[in-house]
């Protein structure tokens, strides 16, 4: 009789744990039920803000859930990621974010996350090249003309904020070329490169999908592009590489990231209908003018170079001599 009770109180316990789990389950598998909140860590019209929205609108098609973009530039993206580190992990809450995402650490050594512990990495959308970009009336030729000057004067060089994309292309080119700049940031790439338009500024790595519709109307000069080759919306532009600066190449990417502990199950999901979104026909054809490149990554792919990054962006900063508070 003992031995009967003992097995009846354990089939007990196992059907009453058994609908928790299931719940717990179920909850996952209808993911999502509701609206998504993806934070945009940077300025509306930022390549980054632009990439994100066309990848956006189809994706919550195929969700069938409304995705709410919120921007909230600043900081080279910190504060916007800030606020999705500590969001719930159950999938209503995304990060659209760029190469500045593993910059940030070396960039701001007081923020109060880690790219690495605090996210789960999901999906690249892709690398965009930045360029090089200065006013057409400097009369700035090739990018070996904007170098020589600036090592012979005094030369200001805007950016979307410290640790972005577009400081660190910057910071890459000049390093490379052995000139001192001084680096004016803002909260987003279109205050920034309109800075250079007006010619209050010197020059600016900026992203193609900002930069492209200023250089199609003539009021910016593209000198190189920050790519390992040519890209294909600018095909006559050289790269940095090939402009002489040897080690002045830097990898623009966009990409989706989700808090950590986030449900493998909904980390795959968003994975799988993201890359069916990024093939899609409307999607190629909108992302080919802005010449951005398939970076096909797995999610543990895309942790992996999240952190050689991180590492990758303190040795930048050491070898640039940056100070940052």
């Amino acid at each position: 009789m003992k031995g009967s009770r003992r097995d009846f109180l354990g089939l007990a316990g196992a059907s009453l744990a058994m609908p928790a789990l299931s719940r717990a389950a179920r909850a996952q598998a209808a993911w999502p039920t509701h609206d998504i909140h993806a934070v945009s860590p940077v300025s509306a019209g930022s390549s980054v803000d632009v990439v994100g929205r066309i990848v956006v609108d189809p994706l919550q098609r195929a969700l069938g859930q409304t995705i709410i973009i919120d921007n909230r530039g600043g900081a080279g993206g910190a504060i916007g990621s800030a606020q999705v580190a500590v969001a719930a992990p159950d999938g209503y809450t995304i990060l659209i974010n760029a190469s500045a995402h593993s910059a940030a650490p070396a960039a701001y050594p007081k923020i109060t996350y880690d790219p690495i512990r605090d996210f789960s990495a999901v999906v690249s959308f892709g690398s965009i090249p930045n360029v090089t970009v200065v006013a057409p009336n400097r009369g700035f030729k090739t990018l070996k003309d904007l170098a020589d000057a600036a090592r012979a004067g005094t030369f200001t060089y805007s950016s979307a904020g410290v640790g972005s994309a577009t400081h660190w292309a910057a910071e890459r080119f000049r390093l490379s070329a052995g000139f001192k700049a001084t680096h004016v940031p803002f909260r987003g790439g279109p205050e920034a490169i309109m800075e250079v338009v007006s010619g209050r500024v010197d020059f600016a790595c900026m992203g193609m999908s900002s930069a492209l519709p200023l250089i199609a109307d003539g009021q910016l000069m593209a000198l190189a592009v920050s790519t390992p080759k040519r890209s294909s919306a600018l095909p006559d532009v050289p790269t940095t590489l090939e402009a002489g600066f040897p080690d002045s190449d830097y990898t623009f990417w966009n990409g989706m990231f989700v808090p950590a502990k986030t449900p493998r199950a909904i980390v795959e999901r968003l994975y799988e209908e993201t890359n069916k979104v990024l093939l899609l026909p409307d999607v190629q054809a909108k992302f080919k003018p802005q010449g951005i490149e398939p970076m096909p990554l797995t999610p543990t792919e895309f942790d992996e170079l999240i952190k050689k990054e991180v590492a990758a962006n303190f040795a930048l900063v050491k070898a640039a001599g940056l100070k940052f508070d």
